[in-house]
């Protein structure tokens, strides 16, 4: 049976279709190619995963809010295994265009709930977000800490969804498992995110823009990382036992962090593109934006208990292999 992977022209979704094919996996991918960011990027993914994988690989370009859709798609696919990390993404986006949100992450995740439910399928791993923490000062950030003061429209809708999946696990029985992501880059990353905005700017030779004053800390985690702990968690669906899984459930529901468990300075992570870039950056510092958080590291006690989860990428080794492959994106010397 074939896995259903939403959001495979996405960042995080091409890595993670990448790896199940690369492990002898047969992965249906769906994903809208919505503007958000150059649609350009998007096929180049599914162009890379087709030519290496060829009809192991099926794409459909198909929003997954329309139910419809959806529906015919995947009418004579038959489904083990759903991997649901498509949504709409960004913090500040939200305040320009709140309907994308509502849309793809509440309406969005519902039709996957109902066709999980409807084709009975083995297990949904579906991506959530560090977001969802808001503004906690406990850290690292723990499975069990509150979840219910959102700085965002995006980490709103992103704890929707996990009580969205609460409930349908509860009811029908789904193994259900979310895994709260925090700052993933890497190479094919997206346009939107700071390692490529400061990459861009410093080969520009433009400013390099420092919201909150640089006084931020990023939980860094590098996407074959993330990847990883996917994988991990794909193989590994939550026992409907009435135990109590991470994240408080006695569902087949677990919620884990998937995280480097490493807060890095904003300012470390300049340095270390600039050593790798080998230029220095035009440091402009600006107010904080609303909707910011200022820290967030995972506490991954859970997923590393629970699935042996262990990051193992450094700033140090990340940063310079995402440098190469934007210098080999944009024909960059």
């Amino acid at each position: 049976m074939a896995k259903l992977l939403t959001g495979a022209a996405g960042f995080i979704g091409f890595h993670i279709a990448r790896a199940l094919l690369a492990r002898g996996d047969q992965v249906v991918g769906i994903d809208d190619l919505n503007p958000y960011y150059d649609p350009a990027l998007k096929r180049a993914r599914i162009d890379t995963l087709t030519q290496e994988f060829g009809d192991q690989f099926v794409f459909h370009q198909v929003n997954f809010a329309d139910a419809a859709a959806l529906e015919s798609a995947l009418r004579t696919v038959e489904l083990g295994r759903i991997l649901h990390v498509g949504a709409q993404a960004g913090v500040r986006y939200g305040t320009e265009n709140p309907g994308a949100y509502v849309q793809s992450n509440l309406v969005g995740h519902m039709n996957i709930l109902e066709l999980a439910r409807a084709r009975k399928v083995g297990h949904l791993v579906y991506a959530s977000s560090s977001s969802v923490y808001g503004g906690n000062a406990s850290v690292p950030f723990r499975v069990e800490d509150r979840t219910d003061q959102p700085l965002s429209l995006y980490a709103a809708t992103k704890r929707a969804d996990e009580l969205l999946s609460e409930s349908y696990s509860s009811l029908y029985r789904i193994p259900t498992t979310g895994l709260r992501f925090f700052t993933v880059y890497g190479p094919w990353g997206r346009p939107d995110m700071a390692m490529w905005l400061f990459t861009r700017a410093i080969l520009a030779g433009e400013p390099v823009k420092l919201f909150n004053h640089g006084k931020m800390r990023r939980d860094f985690t590098y996407v074959d990382d993330i990847v990883a702990g996917v994988l991990a968690a794909t193989d590994s669906p939550p026992a409907d036992d009435k135990t109590e899984k991470p994240g408080g459930s006695r569902a087949p529901h677990a919620l884990y962090n998937l995280g480097n468990n490493k807060a890095e300075e904003l300012m470390r992570l300049i340095e270390v593109l600039e050593e790798a870039l080998g230029r220095k950056a035009d440091v402009e510092m600006l107010p904080a934006q609303p909707g910011e958080v200022i820290e967030t590291c995972a506490d991954i006690s859970a997923i590393r208990r629970d699935l042996g989860y262990e990051p193992l990428t450094r700033i140090e080794e990340g940063i310079p292999r995402f440098v190469d492959w934007y210098k080999s994106y944009h024909g960059i010397a």
